[in-house]
């Protein structure tokens, strides 16, 4: 095929994908650049008071986003650091010279200086997997301050101060089962060393709005909440704080057939004026072939949480989430995928991201992080997705009535802007 033929199959193959997402090839490879301070190539601009950031931080080794509320108020949710077999990973982010939650940590410390905290407000693990928490193998460190290992959150920790952590078992951690993964032990064992030593630890809440709240200026922002749409199989019902649980009682049940870490994630739903945002740690929508309804708790998840702005892709967009009926429910403008292995995400996950008879209208698909192989083979819907690489932060402006999506580079700590998509009404 010449050069000129191929570039002209690519340019149709490019504008056929762009169309099934309902989108022009114009905007497709044209994004909006956003404001002049935000432009391509500049430092980002911090964040000022009555924006709301969602930063969706890349290392290549599992999930992290931090939350800069309108006041100021911090939440970090997940702090992962995975020691998956190097082939399968990304490149370490920024480099691999520090471990993953050191570098979590130093990002969460640079922008929270334009609140002028140097603290984080509220941490928020959704369930207690390696590349939520931390992984402990033979090269993690030994910390000072209680008998764990530095890794993951117990890394950011080290870094800057958590006041307050959140997961879905303290303080017992016996549902469904006590964990015997040394990750989670290690993570336990810093929850409570970091409980005695002065910070809030807690179990959630599910179905509560008050639990991760405005710490600084509530009253300034009545339009903003985030409530626990769900965990540990409760879903919220949509009215107060009432609950159903989804997953059978596990008495009678043998280990093996007990709900899964994943499925008991916790989920979020944030609501800035028109904006909102779900986000649903690794919940999965897998039935084991139909034999087990009760097992997509996505689903559930994802209709107690109704439409909303913006979502991230449940579990990296692995094979066994982001189901037809969690897309059908959520309709988001933007999806995040917080890939980082060859495995995310899996073709059938993009395609239901892309389909027009879920939802109609137009869709933004950014990743923070792409193996290359996975592009490759998933190029059909992945060579229309916005970013494949890179931190993507949702900057909503004052009013929650629009927003912007500006992937910053990862490759260092210059936070510079690569690009910029929006803005987008809420």
């Amino acid at each position: 095929m010449s050069i000129d033929l191929f570039r002209q199959s690519r340019r149709a193959f490019l504008q056929r994908s762009a169309l099934a997402a309902g989108l022009s090839l114009q905007q497709t490879l044209l994004p909006s650049l956003g404001s002049a301070n935000d432009g391509v190539g500049n430092q980002l601009s911090p964040w000022q008071p009555g924006t709301l950031d969602i930063h969706h931080i890349n290392t290549g080794r599992g999930n992290s986003s931090l939350v800069i509320c309108p006041d100021g108020t911090s939440l970090l949710i997940d702090a992962g650091a995975s020691m998956s077999a190097l082939k399968l990973l990304n490149p370490a982010r920024p480099n691999d010279t520090k471990r993953a939650g050191q570098w979590i940590g130093r990002y969460v410390s640079r922008q929270l200086r334009a609140t002028g905290k140097s603290e984080v407000d509220c941490a928020l693990t959704t369930h207690l997997h390696p590349d939520h928490v931390g992984e402990v193998g033979p090269s993690s460190p030994k910390s000072s301050s209680g008998e764990y290992l530095l890794t993951g959150i117990a890394d950011v920790e080290e870094e800057i101060h958590i006041r307050r952590l959140i997961d879905r078992g303290y303080p017992e951690y016996s549902y469904p089962q006590l964990p015997r993964d040394p990750s989670a032990l290690n993570y336990i064992a810093f929850a409570k060393s970091l409980a005695s030593r002065g910070s809030k630890v807690e179990r959630v809440q599910v179905g509560h709005s008050g639990q991760i709240r405005l710490e600084h200026n509530a009253a300034g922002f009545p339009a903003f909440s985030i409530r626990t749409m769900a965990a540990n199989g409760e879903v919220w019902t949509g009215h107060g704080e009432e609950t159903v649980a989804h997953f059978p009682a596990i008495a009678g049940m043998k280990p093996p057939d007990f709900p899964s870490e994943n499925s008991c994630s916790i989920a979020l739903k944030l609501n800035y004026g028109r904006f909102s945002y779900f986000t649903g740690g690794d919940l999965t929508c897998d039935t084991n072939y139909g034999r087990d309804p009760w097992r997509d708790i996505e689903t559930p998840a994802s209709r107690a949480a109704g439409q909303v702005s913006v979502a991230t892709v449940d579990h990296h967009g692995y094979f066994d989430a982001a189901g037809p009926d969690c897309v059908r429910a959520l309709q988001p403008r933007v999806w995040i995928l917080q890939a980082w292995h060859a495995s995310h995400p899996a073709m059938s996950v993009l395609a239901n991201l892309y389909s027009t008879d879920l939802y109609s209208g137009s869709r933004d698909v950014f990743a923070v992080g792409m193996k290359e192989e996975a592009a490759l083979t998933t190029a059909r819907f992945s060579d229309a997705m916005k970013s494949r690489d890179g931190h993507v932060l949702v900057r909503v402006a004052a009013s929650g009535s629009e927003y912007q999506v500006i992937v910053l580079d990862d490759t260092d700590e210059s936070d510079r802007v690569r690009a910029v998509f929006g803005p987008y009404p809420a």
